[in-house]
């Protein structure tokens, strides 16, 4: 299974791809999207066709995004909210499944905190996909939400396989 995550970004949006055989996940690519353009619609629009290439190129199975945080500026939660949105479409139109998860809950699955530092994000990163060297931040978030898609999966299926062997069914 390949697995895309995207951290979004109405300037740079970050995209990391792992892939999960034989119960081990491994690093297949990652990076950063730098938005261009004057006017709005021309960012919206790298970002999507971005995005579009990656999917193109990777061709991943599944697909996980950062939902969006409450900034403290209302136009920056607004920005970052339709650069989100494009990349949900992205998504969407290639007809991948969507799953969202918060910061916290993506720092806890890769740090073990919810409040951890970008700089402690990076690093384990580096060190769970066994990474030569530190990320770039979007890009490390981005595979922090491809590991946390990867973490909620594992958890769903033993849950679900435990609920089957308990009711006496075999699996």
């Amino acid at each position: 299974m390949r697995i895309l995550g995207i951290d979004p970004g109405s300037r740079v949006t970050g995209y990391g791809v792992i892939d999960w055989t034989q119960g081990k996940h491994h690093y297949v690519a990652s990076g950063c999207i730098r938005v261009t353009g004057e006017r709005l619609d021309e960012k919206l629009l790298c970002i999507f066709q971005g995005l579009t290439q990656v999917i193109q190129m990777y061709r991943p199975d599944e697909s996980a995004i950062e939902q969006v945080f409450m900034a403290r500026n209302a136009d920056s939660a607004l920005k970052l909210g339709q650069a989100r949105g494009v990349a949900i479409l992205a998504l969407s139109h290639a007809g991948l499944p969507v799953s969202e998860y918060s910061a916290k809950k993506v720092k806890q699955a890769v740090v073990g905190s919810g409040g951890a530092e970008k700089s402690q994000v990076q690093h384990m990163v580096q060190t769970l996909l066994k990474l030569n060297a530190c990320p770039q931040a979007d890009a490390a978030d981005a595979l922090a939400v491809s590991l946390c898609h990867l973490h909620s999966l594992q958890v769903l299926t033993r849950v679900g396989a435990a609920t089957a062997s308990r009711r006496g069914r075999l699996i």
